[in-house]
């Protein structure tokens, strides 16, 4: 009877052993031998319309894809994202996937990912990690482009101006890489032309209660605002409600650029409260999870996907609506 129950024991291990290292994602999922895959998929919160899409986004094409997702909210703060991924290391998940709340700070427990085998898809926003093996693709906008989209639809607007332009800017999370990189595009494009002057650049989260909160104060603080760059529709929108409860008009007293194009920002652009937005799409599930099956299979891909997209002005905000997914 010992010598069974040794055998058996024996021939236990060693089908754990077999689960536990098969396939190239060091997970539970294509690991196991079954072709399905786990993800793991740490978001950055919800603290705009753009997010809640992008959320939406990713739950629905991983449900479409077959895969299983774990899915947490980080509520914009690094430490939790960082516990979710570390949680999903411990659960072994097949692929990781997280859009990173500020661009410092990850090589630690990416390292970690690395060291579990399983692979790391940056999503939306990326890292300033010099150690480019830590994740196997960056999957997102160019940020920067859109900051030289703003910057190049202000300059022609105002290209016959003599007097100085004066330019307020309501960025994005501090340290995040759409804020960063969303101001050094901008700043490259009006820097060429001295008449064009930041007279007020702060964070407002990319939130609307936030944006509304700083736009009031750059009112009190300067009288003289011709244009308002916002690094998203939300910071947008609620600037407009300071705006308008200072006695001006959006879109006129002062010219408002945004980026996203969500459906209420698109709206207050066709209503001519915005001038231009430039868009920056959400809905980055589908080629996510395209993404997630070739690195589970240890296929080769990109190291950079950049996603395709447009500017809107009030015309064109006017024609996309009606058929606006987000």
């Amino acid at each position: 009877m010992l010598k069974r129950i040794s055998m058996l024991v024996v021939a236990g291990l060693a089908a754990a052993t077999l689960t536990a290292c098969g396939g190239s994602g060091g997970g539970s999922g294509s690991g196991g031998g079954d072709g399905s895959i786990t993800m793991g998929f740490a978001q950055v919160g919800a603290e705009s319309g753009w997010r809640t899409a992008n959320t939406k986004s990713v739950q629905e094409s991983a449900k479409a894809a077959g895969i299983t997702l774990k899915f947490s909210d980080a509520q914009q703060k690094q430490e939790n994202q960082i516990k979710a991924i570390r949680s999903y290391i411990q659960q072994k998940v097949d692929v990781i996937a997280f859009s990173p709340v500020v661009e410092s700070g990850w090589d630690t427990v990416l390292k970690e990912a690395k060291n579990a085998k399983i692979p790391v898809i940056l999503t939306d926003r990326a890292v300033d990690s010099k150690d480019t093996s830590l994740y196997k693709t960056f999957l997102g906008s160019d940020f920067v482009e859109e900051g030289r989209k703003a910057g190049k639809w202000l300059v022609e607007q105002y290209k016959d101006a003599k007097d100085p332009v004066n330019i307020v800017e309501l960025q994005g999370t501090t340290g995040s890489a759409p804020a960063n990189d969303r101001k050094a595009g901008f700043q490259e494009i009006i820097g060429a032309d001295p008449k064009f002057k930041i007279i007020a650049s702060q964070t407002g989260d990319f939130t609307r209660a936030k944006g509304k909160e700083v736009m009031e104060a750059f009112l009190k603080a300067n009288p003289d605002i011709d244009v308002l760059y916002a690094h998203n529709d939300d910071m947008g929108l609620g600037a407009i409600e300071a705006i308008e409860g200072a006695g001006k008009v959006p879109g006129k007293d002062i010219k408002i650029i945004t980026v996203d194009a969500v459906h209420d920002g698109m709206q207050a652009l066709a209503d001519g409260k915005i001038n231009y937005i430039v868009e920056c799409s959400p809905l980055l599930g589908p080629q996510l999870m395209d993404l997630a099956k070739k690195v589970v299979k240890n296929e080769s891909v990109p190291a950079r996907v950049v996603t395709e997209e447009t500017t809107f002005t009030q015309e064109q905000a006017k024609t996309a609506l009606p058929s606006r997914k987000y």
